[in-house]
């Protein structure tokens, strides 16, 4: 590898882990702003059940790239705040599907709200192609990162 590689590679890593440092920071507040009691992590699982409705457990846990034990008491925290319930799997009596609750609806859209205000003033100067091109960039990024990690 090349000087110039490495040294953008460096310079990657750098930014990668102050991005990463900042956005978790970020995320403890987002958290505490749905519930006081809500883990900085849960946010993410709120905003996949609310995207995929009646979603099960264990295909949460591969989404997030987490096991079913630290899934399961994730959503047991989720629902003892009552932001998540669950109902029968129609199609296996053992599993259950996932489904934010009408408190959950709300607290998750007041945090996001807060979270997309955020945003909108860190990225005040910039234009809609550069926050398009940033969006594509991170999506790229995110979808190679879980490939790797289905391989390992």
């Amino acid at each position: 590898m090349g000087d110039v590689v490495e040294e953008n590679f460096a310079r990657l890593e750098r930014e990668l882990g102050l991005l990463l440092r900042r956005a978790h920071a970020s995320s403890a507040a987002l958290a505490r702003d749905v519930h006081p009691d809500l883990e900085p992590s849960a946010y993410v699982l709120l905003g996949h059940i609310e995207a995929t409705p009646g979603v099960r457990a264990s295909d949460l846990a591969t989404y997030i790239g987490v096991g079913r034990g630290t899934i399961s008491r994730q959503l047991a925290r989720l629902g003892a705040i009552g932001l998540v319930s669950r109902r029968p799997d129609p199609e296996d009596f053992r599993g259950q599907l996932l489904d934010l609750t009408d408190e959950g609806q709300r607290r998750l859209s007041a945090a996001r709200a807060a979270r997309r205000e955020f945003l909108l003033r860190a990225l005040d100067g910039w234009s809609a192609e550069e926050v398009d091109a940033l969006a594509e960039q991170l999506d790229r990024l995110n979808s190679a990162l879980a490939a790797i990690r289905q391989h390992d």
